[in-house]
């Protein structure tokens, strides 16, 4: 082989070598960026769920407080009108008491509350003192009362809606039949459930 064709087989071997070495070194560099690329990738995915997690977590939060102030301000709307229509019930029941404390039935209740009052009294001692007051409204009453209960009435100085009060002052002892005391029971225990739906 002459010296020519050595340095031609030198040249063409070093050319395929460099050429080989330039491919590897290309792959390696390709292979480096895909690599980076795909990290980077990665890295962008992982960072825009993040932000889309606490992107839906605060429209969660405030869709809930948007949510809870809707619900606060519906809550407080029905309580105002259950308590406008709590009111105007009662004082149509109030009405219906009053027309009420004008019939019989009525002057039939309060002799049966005397009566009830006085046996109450009597169950300590038939000589038990009892103090038994009438509205000042049912004054008229008084008269035929104590005629049909036999016992002697009293009219309270001070109003008291209706029904009757005793008091057996050996013992400290109230009964209050008072449909003041009544009202002022049912008003405190009264629930407003309204809707189509309520408790019979």
């Amino acid at each position: 082989m002459t010296t020519e064709e050595k340095l031609q087989h030198f040249l063409q071997s070093s050319m395929e070598r460099s050429y080989e070495e330039s491919n590897q070194i290309l792959e390696d560099y390709k292979l480096a960026l895909d690599k980076i690329f795909e990290e980077h990738k990665v890295n962008k995915q992982r960072k825009a769920n993040l932000e889309i997690k606490m992107e839906r977590e605060h429209i969660h939060r405030d869709g809930n407080k948007q949510l809870a102030q809707a619900q606060l301000g519906i809550k407080r709307k029905l309580s105002k009108k259950a308590n406008e229509l709590t009111e105007k019930l009662f004082v149509e029941v109030q009405d219906l008491l009053e027309k009420y404390m004008l019939t019989e039935e009525y002057t039939n209740l309060l002799a049966q509350q005397i009566k009830e009052a006085r046996a109450f009294a009597d169950k300590f001692s038939t000589e038990e003192e009892i103090t038994i007051y009438l509205d000042p409204a049912d004054s008229g009453k008084q008269l035929q009362l104590q005629s049909i209960t036999g016992v002697t009435l009293f009219i309270s100085k001070y109003s008291f809606g209706g029904g009757t009060r005793a008091v057996l002052p050996n013992r400290n002892i109230l009964i209050d039949n008072s449909f003041e005391s009544k009202l002022e029971e049912a008003r405190e225990n009264f629930r407003f459930t309204g809707g189509i739906h309520h408790a019979n």
